[in-house]
């Protein structure tokens, strides 16, 4: 039976994976993601884990040890962030390729330079394209769902891909909130136990993916996105049956106060907490404002956010990550949204705001600011982005 606690966000995450009976853990700390893969060694040094905890000299190495983990056979995890990332990028692109199931946690942090440690979502911006799930968590209850849920959505044989958990950093890696982990059987009854649908066998050696000539690696690129693209359905299939058990429900796209609002504001992560509490005070002011919150990034989930958003006749669209587009398009969630309007033909007044970068406070003083700006814009006023909160 679940058991409700209060724990660092972090921490609830390494407890979380450790229920789904990891076996290999290969991870190389980095800043705020540390606590999680510290804490797995000492479930592992403890033996409450049955696990080969693999502490690696970089991420690259990382990455490249979950890839032969799994290829073997073996339930993997890792975690990282920033540059972190970054580094062991040339495999995260492999891992995919392979279709293999690896799970990776993800504490968003900014991307140097200047080095900054704190949160914004240059690093889920940055994997967006490297053929990952991307499941995106707004408090520390839905970081220990999602944890649970990654593994089920990844080693579902019509899926078969890596799944990545993404959690801010700091302002939830590193907070203590109150939330409900569940028990051993409660987790064995929703993630069975792990069957590769393939792995290495060394009485049968092979080799995978030494070298695509031209004649297959657009097959194979094809063959690829359309996994991506069938994952979709199933990871809501697997949201609804964890609801069933857990009674916690997910979607692709989750709304707070959206069916009469005028104004809406689109949010990844845990900032959407923040909006939610300026729309209840707007809402007191008369003014209707809602919010529809992006649960997965990958594979994006453009019809359902079409369907959260289009009887608004604003949007406020919020990116946490400078793209350096300048000037002339949009950073990366706006330009998602503004394509699937496009395509649909869907055209309300749109408003691209750039906030939080590096860690930077954003207020439900700004959130107001924000909706008062694309409400009162005339036609054509607005630009394609705009940086919040910048000193003169």
């Amino acid at each position: 039976m679940s058991k409700r606690i209060g724990i660092e966000v972090s921490l609830a995450v390494a407890e979380a994976i450790g229920l789904c009976d990891v076996d290999v853990v290969a991870a190389y700390p980095i800043t705020p993601q540390t606590h999680i893969v510290e804490h797995l060694s000492e479930l592992v040094a403890d033996g409450h884990l049955d696990a080969e905890f693999v502490p690696v000299e970089s991420e690259h190495s990382a990455m490249s040890a979950c890839i032969g983990s799994s290829a073997a056979g073996a339930r993997t995890f890792t975690s990282t962030c920033s540059q972190g990332y970054a580094l062991m990028s040339e495999l995260c692109y492999i891992a995919s390729s392979l279709r293999l199931p690896i799970v990776m946690a993800v504490a968003n942090r900014a991307l140097s330079a200047p080095i900054s440690i704190w949160n914004d979502h240059a690093d889920l911006m940055y994997a967006r394209d490297a053929g990952w799930i991307q499941l995106v968590s707004e408090s520390g209850q839905e970081a220990v769902d999602m944890s649970l849920l990654a593994f089920r959505i990844g080693e579902d044989k019509r899926v078969l891909l890596p799944v990545q958990v993404n959690l801010d950093g700091f302002t939830m890696s590193h907070v203590i909130e109150p939330m409900l982990l569940p028990d051993k059987a409660e987790v064995e009854q929703f993630l069975p136990a792990y069957k590769p649908a393939l792995r290495l066998d060394p009485a049968n050696p092979a080799s995978l993916g030494p070298v695509g000539m031209p004649d297959i690696y657009t097959e194979a690129r094809k063959a690829q996105d359309e996994a991506l693209k069938a994952s979709k359905p199933v990871i809501q299939e697997l949201f609804d049956e964890f609801a069933k058990q857990f009674g916690r429900q997910y979607k692709l796209i989750e709304t707070y106060k959206t069916e009469d609002a005028e104004t809406i504001i689109v949010a990844i992560g845990s900032i959407a907490q923040t909006a939610m509490t300026a729309i209840d005070a707007m809402r007191a002011q008369g003014k209707k404002v809602g919010i529809a919150r992006i649960r997965v990034f990958r594979p994006f989930p453009a019809k359902e956010l079409v369907d959260a958003i289009k009887g608004a006749k604003n949007l406020v669209l919020l990116d946490r990550v400078s793209s350096f587009a300048g000037g002339e398009i949009s950073a990366p969630v706006a330009i998602e949204i503004k394509s699937a309007l496009y395509d649909r033909k869907v055209t309300p007044k749109i408003g691209n705001f750039l906030v939080g970068l590096g860690g930077r406070d954003v207020t439900t003083q700004n959130f107001m600011e924000m909706v008062d700006r694309v409400a009162s814009a005339k036609d054509g006023e607005l630009p394609a982005y705009e940086f919040i909160n910048v000193r003169e």
